[in-house]
Order: C-alpha cells, then sequence, then structure tokens
C-alpha cells in the first residue's frame, strides 16, 4: 500500500547538518568577502569613472533617484539617522539570524539557501574586482552628495569611512560599490522570509525589508541604483548557479569519502602458502581418498562399504 505523505511535512536531509562544520564554513566566506574588499581596491581614478559613467547612464534613462532621497535625509535627521543606523548593521544581523533559523528549523532548506547565499556573495567578490566603482559619497562635492553616515557620524559607531567602525575605515574596500551586496541580501532575506516564514508580519518583512534597504543605500549616498540592480542581478545568478555547486561538492565529498575508506587489497607475497593451489571442488564433491565422518552407531543398514566409509568391514555373508 503506497505511503501517502502527510501535507507540510518535509523529508529528513540525508546528511544532517552540524553547526561545528557549518559555522567555520560561513566565516571562511565571511572572510573570503572581507579580504576580497580589503585586497582589490582598485585604482582610484578608474572607480571615479566607473561612478560618473553609471551616473550618466542614470540620468539618461531618467533613474536618477539618488539626488532627491540624500537631499531627503540630509535635510530631515529623523529619517537620516535611523537610516545610517540601519545601513551600518543590519546587514550583518538579519542575514545571519535568517541563516541560524533555517538551520533550526528548516534543515532540509537550509543547504540550498546557504549555497545560494554564498554563491552569489562569490559572484559579488568579482564584480567588486572587475570593476571598483566609486559610491556617490566619495565623489566630488560639485556631484551633489553628501555623506549622511559622515554627517550623522557622531549619532553612530562608524566614521566617515563607510560603515566601517571609528579608525578601522582603512580595512575596508570603499571603492566596493557595484555590485550592492546590501540589496543582494536582503533580497535574499525576502526571499527565505516569503517561501518559509509564516504569518503575515513573515510576508510583509519579506518586501519591506529589501525595500527599504534599497531606499537606504542610494539615500545613504552608498550606493545608485544600477548597484542595487546589479545586487539582485547576482542574487539571481547565484539562484541558477546553486544547483549545480551542491551536484558538484556532494561529487567532491563522495570521492572524498571512498579514497578515505578503501581498504587495499591484500596481495600474495613469495612466502604466502598457497592452499587450493588453483584447484576447485564443486558443492558436494570429495576429494579422493577423503574420510566420511562416521555416524556415531555405525554405517546405515544396507550402505554400501563406499557409503559407510573406506575403513568400514563388509557385510558377512
Amino acid at each position: 500500500m503506497p505511503h501517502a505523505e502527510t501535507p507540510g511535512t518535509e523529508a529528513v536531509p540525508a546528511t544532517r547538518m552540524r553547526w561545528w562544520t557549518e559555522l567555520p564554513l560561513i566565516l571562511l566566506v565571511y572572510a573570503c568577502y572581507s579580504a576580497g574588499r580589503l585586497v582589490v581596491r582598485g585604482d582610484v581614478s578608474d572607480a571615479v569613472d566607473h561612478g560618473l559613467a553609471l551616473l550618466r547612464i542614470e540620468k539618461a534613462l531618467y533613474l536618477n533617484a539618488e539626488h532627491p532621497l540624500n537631499r531627503l535625509f540630509t535635510r530631515e535627521p529623523w529619517i537620516g539617522i535611523p537610516a545610517d543606523f540601519w545601513y551600518a548593521s543590519l546587514h550583518y544581523l538579519v542575514t545571519p539570524a535568517l541563516l541560524v533559523w533555517l538551520f533550526r528549523s528548516r534543515a532540509v532548506r537550509y543547504r540550498a539557501a546557504r549555497t545560494w547565499l554564498m554563491t552569489s556573495t562569490f559572484i559579488g567578490l568579482i564584480g567588486f574586482t572587475l570593476l571598483p566603482t566609486c559610491p556617490p559619497r566619495l565623489l566630488d562635492p560639485s556631484h551633489g552628495f553628501v555623506d549622511t553616515m559622515a554627517y550623522y557620524s557622531s549619532w553612530g559607531w562608524w566614521g566617515g569611512e563607510a560603515s566601517a567602525p571609528r579608525g578601522l575605515g582603512g580595512m575596508t574596500n570603499q571603492y566596493a560599490a557595484m555590485p550592492s551586496l546590501h540589496v543582494g541580501w536582503a533580497l535574499w532575506c525576502g526571499v527565505i522570509l516569503w517561501k518559509y516564514g509564516r504569518g503575515r508580519w513573515a510576508r510583509t518583512a519579506a518586501v519591506v525589508y529589501p525595500l527599504v534597504t534599497t531606499i537606504v543605500v542610494m539615500g545613504t549616498a552608498n550606493h545608485y541604483f544600477l548597484d542595487a540592480l546589479a545586487g539582485a542581478a547576482v542574487m539571481g545568478a547565484g539562484y541558477l548557479l546553486a544547483p549545480h555547486v551542491t551536484r558538484y561538492a556532494d561529487v567532491v565529498k563522495a570521492r572524498f569519502r571512498i579514497g578515505a575508506t578503501a581498504v587495499p587489497a591484500v596481495s600474495s607475497g613469495p612466502d604466502t602458502a598457497i592452499v587450493s593451489d588453483g584447484c576447485q571442488t564443486s558443492a558436494g564433491e570429495r576429494i579422493p581418498r577423503q574420510r566420511q565422518p562416521e555416524s556415531r552407531y555405525g554405517a546405515e543398514p544396507g550402505a554400501s562399504p563406499t557409503d559407510a566409509g573406506e575403513g568400514a568391514p563388509a557385510p558377512a555373508r
């Protein structure tokens, strides 16, 4: 009788995830992300040229929403200060929190979601490498942008160099504006909340969080609108590549396990005794002159000398 699966239940993953193996992996990816931003600084003049090119494209397409948002955030502290806190903190709090939540309550979905996030992050690092881009806040003031995080730096822990704490701005790559992983990671969070969250609040947060993050990165003059679009495109590419990355990781893991558990065959050396010397006997076949075990009470009545064994006496005539 076929087993009917209860709706809403999820299959148990074949290999249970362990936090002590997942945590080093996530820390490794984050270290690569931070190191990539630090090492690949790019040429400043090229980064400025790329930023100005993006600004010209947006103006030609009437997509230049950065200027009005930045003026609003600068003019209204009750908007600008919370936006700076949003930019400086939620990026590093919400994403790990959702990873932990998936790991604990949606284990069967966790690996695919984690692989999607990590694959997209590595694609973003490639973007930082190939296209260093100056954010709006670092352009010449004649372009009309104000760095709100520097403007309101007395309210938070950050200084005048991106969202880094005071004194640590030199450890970040401030020309890694393209793509915006702030927007990309927020979009990942929105999809996870929409698919696996329960209740109206989860659906609402799934829409509000990436949308507000997109507004914040432009209003604080940290990203262009095209940076936000590129962040969404990176997440789309990571989503498409994640199944292939998972399959490749499974192949590598299987080969590693086979290589680790393989037992070498015992080879017969010159001193090894060969018992059968290549001779084989079929089932029930006796080797010549082999004595059969006698019955406890002698041979069965009517048995021939052969059946009773060669050592048995012949029956009296």
